[in-house]
């Protein structure tokens, strides 16, 4: 069977929701399997989607109850990992879509780089997240001053 990974946020707008839920029941119809990080949001509106097109639901959980599942995951995978959990997403999942999101999709695009997966993205402009600097006489620079916030 193959797998297809929808990432993205937990909190979205309708509009998102309705990509989510639109791509999912795509991924449903052709036969495809589901995986998600099983909570809200794109995750949510994924699952039911894929649901309601006859497709199956893996829910990867970041906690450690089965009851976080949204109600449109079969089968809920509790890992007790948080975040870590998005490798096992990205290594489960044959190629990834990636729909709208914040760092958590992120790190799960870059994972799925590592991995060397196929990503696809819908309305995901995620910046990269560090200061780029032209020396190591600014990157310490800008260490000293994080330091003398803390």
């Amino acid at each position: 069977m193959r797998i297809v990974g929808v990432i993205g946020g937990s909190s979205i707008t309708r509009d998102i929701y309705k990509i989510a839920y639109e791509t999912g029941k795509l991924i449903g119809e052709r036969g495809y399997a589901l995986i998600t990080g099983g909570l809200g949001g794109v995750m949510e509106a994924a699952s039911k989607g894929a649901k309601e097109g006859g497709g199956i639901v893996i829910g990867i959980l970041p906690g450690n109850s089965r009851e976080t599942a949204n109600t449109w995951v079969d089968i809920p995978i509790v890992t007790g990992m948080s975040h870590a959990r998005n490798v096992i997403i990205t290594q489960t999942a044959d190629i990834l879509i990636a729909i709208d999101g914040r760092v958590g999709t992120q790190s799960e695009i870059a994972f799925g780089h590592i991995y060397r997966k196929k990503i696809i993205g819908i309305h995901c402009n995620i910046p990269l997240p560090f200061e780029k600097v032209s020396s190591p006489d600014e990157a310490i620079q800008l260490v000293d001053e994080y330091f003398e916030r803390e």
